[in-house]
Order: C-alpha cells, then sequence, then structure tokens
C-alpha cells in the first residue's frame, strides 16, 4: 500500500500518526485499499512560514514570468497525462471520459493563466481603473493599484476535482505572485499527491512557490495572519466553520468559500419539442446528472419546464438516462462509476429520501443497482435517480438540500419568465443555472430575475446550440462562485481572480513619481 507523503519545507515528510490515525484511500469500485496518508506530527507552522518565505522569489518575477511557471505546470501534467487518468479512475471512480475533465480541466485552466500572464507582460503591479486628477493641476493624481500579499495561500479543496481543484486555484495565486499550500480532500488524493510529485521532481518550481499536505490540516488555520489568504471548497457546514475559527476572526484572514450549490436548468416555453435547442437542453440535464456521477459543484440540480411539457421532458430524460451503465469505471463500456466514498453513497441515499418528502421517483433508485464488472455489494454505486415534483414550493426539501449524486427533480412552472425565476431563487443562491429560449423578452426576464443570485448564467439558445459550453463547465475565463448558498464566493474570471490575492492600493501624489511605481520592467 503506498503511504502519501506531504511536501513542506522544500522536503517529503511522512506524518507519525498510528494507522489507525491515518486516513485510507479506497477504490470505490472495488473497496480495494490503496493508500494512506496522515499529517500528524508535521509542523505546520513551520510549513506556512516556509511558504510565505518563498513568496519573495514570486514578486520579484514579472508576471510573464510567473506566468512561463504556471506554463510550465500546465506542461507537466500534460505530460503525464495518462498516468493522471488512471489514478483518476482508480481513486476517483471516474470513467476514463470524466477523468479526463479533471485532468484537462487542470492542464488547460493553468494555460489560460499563463497565457493571461504573458498578456500583462513585464509589469509587476497591476493598475486597478484609470488614474483620477486630485488637484487643480495635472499634476496631483490618484492611482489604484493591485500588489502583491506577502503571506501564503491556503486551499483546501474538494474530493471530486483532485487534479482541476489543484490547479485552478494555484494558477491564479502563483499567477498574483502568491505561494500556495495545497490541501486536497484526503479521500481521493492520489491525483493531486502525484501532480505535486510530477511537479517536484522536474523543478518546476521555486521553492516555496507549491507546498502540499496529504491528510489533515492540523493546526494550520490557528497560524494564518493577515496577509494569509483561505480558500475553500466543500460542504456549506465546513466553510461556516473555517471562516469562525480563532485567527482568521483575530486576524482578518481573507477567505473564500465555493459551498453548496441548487443548480438549476429552465427551460423555455417557446422551445419546440425535437429542436437543436430541445435536444441541447436534454443533453446539458443529462451530461450533469451523470457526469462526475453527478458530483459536480455546478451539476443541474433542479429542472424546470413549463406545465405543458413535464412528462415529454420527464419520458425524454427516462430515455437518456436507460442509455447509462453504470459499473467499474475501468471498463470502456461503462459510462458512469460509483461514488467517490462509503460516506457519499450514505447521503445521497439519505438526500434522495428527504427529496421524497415533496417529489416521486420517476427513474431510477436509491439502493437497487446491477453494476458491471463488480461483485455483488462491493462499491458505492448508485444509479441515476429523476424525481417529479407536480406541485413546487420554496420550502421544499429539493430547494433547500442539495444530494452531491445523479440526481435531478423535474418541476413544472407556468410559463412566466416570473415564475421560472421565483422559483430558481427558491435555492438561496448557486453557483449557475441555464435558460434555454429563444423568446428575447423571456430570456431578459428570466435572467435579470435569476442573475442576482448566481455567480454564472448559462443562456443556450438554436444559433448557439452546436457550439455552446455546457453550464456545468467552469471556464477560467468567467468567474466561478455564487452568493448565499453557494459560499459568497468568487474564483477565476481572468484577471478578476488575481484580485483575491492582491492588496488593492489608493496611490496619490505627483503623477510622473505614480508613473514610476506603476511602470513595466
Amino acid at each position: 500500500m503506498i503511504e502519501l507523503l506531504s511536501h513542506v519545507g522544500g522536503q517529503w515528510a511522512k506524518g507519525s500518526g498510528q494507522p489507525d490515525k491515518s486516513a485510507l484511500l479506497v477504490n470505490p469500485a472495488t473497496e480495494e485499499p490503496l493508500a494512506r496518508a496522515s499529517t500528524a506530527g508535521i509542523d505546520m507552522k513551520a510549513a506556512l512560514a516556509f511558504a510565505r518565505a518563498g513568496g519573495a522569489d514570486l514578486r520579484r518575477r514579472t508576471f510573464a514570468e510567473r506566468g512561463e511557471l504556471v506554463r510550465a505546470m500546465s506542461r507537466a501534467i500534460h505530460a503525464h497525462r495518462d498516468e493522471l487518468l488512471g489514478l483518476a479512475i482508480a481513486n476517483g471512480g471516474n470513467t476514463r471520459s470524466d477523468a479526463k475533465f479533471d485532468v484537462d480541466g487542470a492542464s488547460g485552466t493553468l494555460a489560460a493563466y499563463a497565457d493571461l500572464g504573458a498578456e500583462l507582460g513585464d509589469a509587476r503591479v497591476l493598475l486597478d481603473g484609470e488614474a483620477t486628477q486630485l488637484g487643480r493641476s495635472a499634476r496631483l493624481f490618484g492611482q489604484h493599484v493591485l500588489v502583491p500579499r506577502e503571506g501564503a495561500a491556503v486551499h483546501v479543496n474538494a474530493f471530486n476535482f483532485p487534479a482541476w481543484g489543484l490547479a485552478e486555484k494555484a494558477a491564479v495565486a502563483i499567477l498574483a505572485g502568491v505561494p500556495v499550500i495545497t490541501k486536497p480532500a484526503t479521500s481521493t488524493a492520489l491525483v493531486s499527491h502525484r501532480i505535486v510529485q510530477i511537479l517536484v521532481e522536474e523543478s518546476v518550481l521555486p521553492p516555496g512557490a507549491l507546498s502540499f499536505l496529504a491528510g489533515s490540516a492540523g493546526d494550520l488555520l490557528s497560524h494564518l495572519g493577515g496577509q494569509d489568504v483561505l480558500a475553500f471548497t466543500g460542504s456549506s457546514v465546513t466553510g461556516r466553520m473555517l471562516r469562525g475559527t480563532d485567527a482568521v476572526l483575530a486576524h482578518s484572514v481573507r477567505v473564500n468559500v465555493e459551498a453548496d450549490s441548487l443548480n438549476a436548468a429552465v427551460l423555455g416555453p417557446d422551445v419546440e419539442l425535437g429542436s437543436d435547442l430541445w435536444n441541447l437542453f436534454l443533453t446539458d440535464v443529462a451530461r450533469d446528472m451523470t457526469q462526475k456521477t453527478g458530483q459536480k459543484c455546478t451539476a443541474i440540480r433542479r429542472v424546470y419546464v413549463p406545465s405543458a411539457r413535464e412528462e415529454e421532458v420527464i419520458e425524454a430524460l427516462r430515455e437518456r438516462l436507460a442509455a447509462v451503465k453504470v459499473g467499474d469505471p475501468s471498463r470502456d463500456d461503462v459510462t458512469m462509476g460509483p461514488l467517490a466514498t462509503a460516506q457519499q453513497l450514505a447521503d445521497v441515499r439519505d438526500g434522495i429520501a428527504k427529496l421524497g418528502a415533496c417529489a416521486k421517483v420517476v427513474f431510477g433508485s436509491a439502493t437497487e443497482v446491477s453494476a458491471l464488472g463488480v461483485s455483488p455489494g462491493k462499491g458505492f454505486f448508485v444509479s441515476p435517480v429523476l424525481l417529479h415534483g407536480k406541485e413546487p414550493d420554496a420550502r421544499d426539501a429539493v430547494h433547500n438540500h442539495e444530494v452531491f449524486g445523479p440526481v435531478a427533480t423535474v418541476m413544472p412552472y407556468d410559463g412566466t419568465a416570473t415564475a421560472a425565476a421565483t422559483l430558481v431563487r427558491a435555492g438561496a443562491g448557486g453557483l449557475v443555472t441555464s435558460v434555454y429560449s429563444d423568446d428575447k423578452a423571456f430570456v431578459r426576464d428570466a435572467v435579470l430575475g435569476i442573475a442576482p443570485y448566481h455567480g454564472r448564467v448559462t443562456v443556450g439558445s438554436s444559433k448557439v446550440a452546436s457550439q455552446a459550453f455546457p453550464p456545468g463547465t467552469v471556464l477560467p475565463s468567467l468567474v466561478h462562485g455564487g452568493p448565499g448558498r453557494a459560499g459568497g464566493g468568487e474564483e477565476l474570471g481572468g484577471r478578476r481572480g488575481l484580485a483575491f490575492y492582491q492588496q488593492r492600493v489608493a496611490l496619490q501624489g505627483d503623477r510622473a513619481l505614480l508613473e514610476a511605481i506603476t511602470a513595466k520592467g
């Protein structure tokens, strides 16, 4: 069995925990033990100090130079793509397609931020808006700028995207000039562990730029200071706990949280049965239900359709879901693997039972599934489950509880944009909602009614049906995050993402001197 090591203080370190205190990583299809991890005995204060010291090297570099570091990370991951895909299949329960979604998303996001670094060029300071004349003459001016914070970025990532989660946060932080301590969810850490191994073996980054914890964060957060930042992806319960730690509150540590999200899809009343837009809507819903076994923070959980189309939508989705083959994800004929952990399986089954109070299962089962290529009783499998809520109410569990698996609920609305937006808003804040319609008035009213409660809204129309990105795909050029239930955070968004790791400062004085401070080179 593999013993996962942490990389702190510029070297690999083994936790001193006994076997019963260490986390066990398993293959979720077979329950075979794969690895063990522990951070017991690791000096987190020293690890944080080493990372902070590494920031000086990053800050000395221009954006273009930092961008080349990020590009080297992307190339290293891509060069080991097949190996990483294999680990994602074994430890994450991913089909090969799902594994590509994670690993290629990691290298692609790093490449996108490398390109941004090249675009920003020889600057070390970012201008934030235009300069403003403050006095009667053109000499006295004010200018907002962004400069790197001098602490470290602690990244606590979720189990579902061990490659992309590590890379998308690290790409932005390193380009911004801030070193990273990354802590993946232990249960699926094989991929992220191997990525860091590759980066260390190939000396891709300068000392201190990227540290790695295989296991618990221990008392790391208690040592955070006012120049550090904390970015978390996971449950809202854990997010609230992290926000409320003594060190975070005492030192006003900047925190970004991406948590639960009851993402929705809205079918417009103008969409014709069998049209390209109809098929786009069905494809997006079915894909988001089953891709990564529904274990995506952006997956569609609620499906709103005009009341006249309920049965047609349900029947069409039944047909698509019936084609899904559940089983050992290493098999070529399997299209959906298991959930990542035994706890995830228990949570999904419990969640489906909760939704049963307001909706009826019309496809699939929480407990009965025949998994291809797997011994009976083994693995953390569930079939796709589609529910139908005939009379949606904002107080229903479907609007208040996220089932993090291949589960979605179809619900009717009266065909007006106002009614659709009202139901979507009942989710109390989400990462993404998609609206499918060619009716400009409907789209305008629906989107403007939904937008204040979401970080992203995608609009599907006939003219873009053949080239539209799925709503569940997070793009590095657009912000990822959302208000309310979704955690209130914001990541990525191209240049916008850098601001989380930088301090906005207002400079005022002689314009010539200000321009000297912000000059490139």
